[in-house]
């Protein structure tokens, strides 16, 4: 018996210096070539700060409105609901997240909504959504801004980030990006 607790010893000692020392302090070496030393892109508009890779909150008809958030858009807590889709209170939301739209978007119907603004992502902070998300809040936007539609067409096309090496991923347009230059 003495035999098979030296080595089980052993080994959780060197899993905790692993796992308590090496990896944190080499994922923090490696956030360190991030961009803004793995801080997050800090954006600072009429003296508020932003951080662009975290979604915020938009409620104003005058802004495009992002993806809804289960966490309050908290970064220190973020995650999903963990309600499916067959969960009544998970759909009692979404259906009132579909009904706020279509108050506030006047002549958009129900299934052209586009899915990402009616629910929340898996972390809960997702700050991109797709342009066609965008493109369906432009006649309400630019009702209440007395802008033409195809300025605000022309600005979500400026705004579009496609994806990577045109093959991977969406295209994505970032609401605070798209939201200051609508301010601008």
């Amino acid at each position: 018996m003495k035999t098979n607790i030296i080595p089980a010893i052993r080994l959780t000692i060197v899993t905790l210096v692993f796992f308590g020392v090496v990896y944190p302090a080499l994922v923090w070496a490696v956030a360190q070539l991030a961009p803004n030393a793995g801080q997050g892109e800090v954006v600072i508009t009429h003296g508020k700060k932003y951080y662009a890779n975290i979604g915020q909150t938009f409620t104003e008809d005058r802004f495009f409105n992002g993806r809804p958030s289960a966490v309050g858009y908290n970064a220190a807590g973020s995650g999903g609901s963990n309600k499916g889709p067959s969960n009544p209170e998970y759909l009692a939301m979404v259906r009132a997240r579909i009904d706020t739209f279509l108050v506030h978007n006047p002549g958009v119907t129900k299934k052209d909504i586009p899915v990402e603004l009616v629910t929340a992502s898996g972390s809960g902070l997702d700050p991109d959504i797709s342009p066609e998300a965008a493109r369906i809040q432009v006649n309400r936007i630019a009702s209440v801004r007395k802008i033409p539609v195809e300025q605000i067409r022309q600005l979500i096309d400026a705004n579009t980030e496609k994806p990577l090496f045109g093959l991977f991923g969406p295209a994505k347009v970032n609401v605070l990006s798209l939201n200051m230059a609508l301010e601008n």
